[in-house]
């Protein structure tokens, strides 16, 4: 009974830290945070104090005084700004504590698979400044396999690509352990860096990085065949020659055409990675397809577009978004069994 108790009332916390929303997965509770890793910080006489993280800091881009400064702490999956970094884990692990959370949490973080071990350093050394006991790391590929249920025990080949906001993340697995992993620093951000520069050459319109993701999301479409979606979205911004507001249309077609360059970088990725592997594994990857997780997997026909790029099959699970912490708060319940899947420290 006393077993029962304790992982009832565990302090594990699985995190997936990432560039555009960090994820907190608590041991008993599942998901309890799932916000924008955004830090609003107030300048004062030299001084940095943080005013709000996650949605409410992400409320205040490109709206805030000269005094307020918004930050996105994680740049392609690894950490640019430390304090702001560490202040936003201090808040998500303090919002997680329960009436029973006296000690300081067990935390397994997520970091992109090609990570430096200097990146994956600044990982550790935050998560433990900002109060957890021990640290694990998993590459974020890998704990997307298990969260999304892939049978990675069985003797077969299972591929993961992990579209997230700053990096795009590829994870082949097979009886437990990795066959490969790799990075590229080419994902959700860049789509919306993609959109702003289409706005702007073809309809001479400035927009910020908040209005490029709202089209990407309401209107954004992987494929310029349009045989389905038909949304359509209206843009307001500064006009470049002109200096005036001006409002646009914009639909699928106009996103899937933006985002062509983007997304021909990912498919040339996951083609590269499956020509380096062996050809067993690579065959079974043929024949049940590759999994497609994160919030980029979202993007309407992402999934089709991949499939007639790279010439093999492409599922999506129910919630892409949620693969990646649910596998590592797997990976922190399996703790000894799983041990071979962390990154070594």
């Amino acid at each position: 009974m006393r077993l029962g108790v304790t992982s009832v009332f565990s302090d594990d916390i699985a995190i997936d830290l990432g560039t555009a929303n960090t994820l907190v997965h608590v041991s008993g509770r599942g998901v309890v945070i799932d916000e924008p890793s955004v830090v609003a910080v107030n300048n004062r006489h030299g001084v940095r104090e943080v005013l709000a993280v996650g949605q409410t800091a992400k409320q205040m881009l490109g709206r805030t005084p000269e005094s307020i400064e918004t930050i996105r702490p994680l740049r392609d999956g690894v950490i640019a700004d430390f304090i702001a970094t560490e202040e936003m884990l201090r808040q998500f692990i303090k919002r997680t504590k329960s009436m029973l959370g006296f000690r300081r949490p067990r935390i397994l973080i997520c970091v992109p698979a090609g990570a430096t071990p200097v990146e994956r350093r600044a990982v550790y050394e935050t998560a433990i400044s900002a109060g957890a006991r021990r640290v694990f790391l998993v590459e974020e590929p890998v704990a997307a396999a298990l969260g999304a249920g892939l049978p990675i025990d069985e003797p077969s080949g299972s591929m993961v690509v992990d579209i997230g906001g700053g990096t795009s993340d590829i994870a082949v697995l097979s009886l437990g352990g990795v066959v490969q992993a790799r990075s590229l620093r080419c994902a959700g951000n860049a789509m919306d860096d993609a959109i702003i520069r289409y706005v702007r050459r073809r309809h001479q319109l400035l927009i910020g990085e908040a209005n490029a993701e709202r089209i990407k999301i309401e209107a954004g479409s992987a494929s310029q065949i349009m045989n389905g979606r038909l949304a359509e979205i209206h843009i307001r911004g500064r006009d470049l020659r002109q200096g005036k507001p001006k409002s646009i249309v914009l639909g699928p077609k106009d996103v899937a055409e933006a985002l062509e360059d983007p997304i021909e970088q990912m498919s040339e990725f996951i083609q590269r990675a499956l020509e380096d592997l062996p050809p067993e594994v690579s065959g079974d990857i043929c024949e049940h397809g590759i999994l497609l997780t994160g919030g980029g997997a979202l993007l309407d026909k992402l999934d089709r577009e991949l499939e007639r790029r790279v010439g093999v099959k492409f599922h999506v699970p129910e919630r892409p978004t949620q693969c990646v912490v649910k596998g590592s708060a797997m990976i922190l319940e399996q703790l000894a069994a799983r041990e071979h899947l962390l990154i070594r420290q």
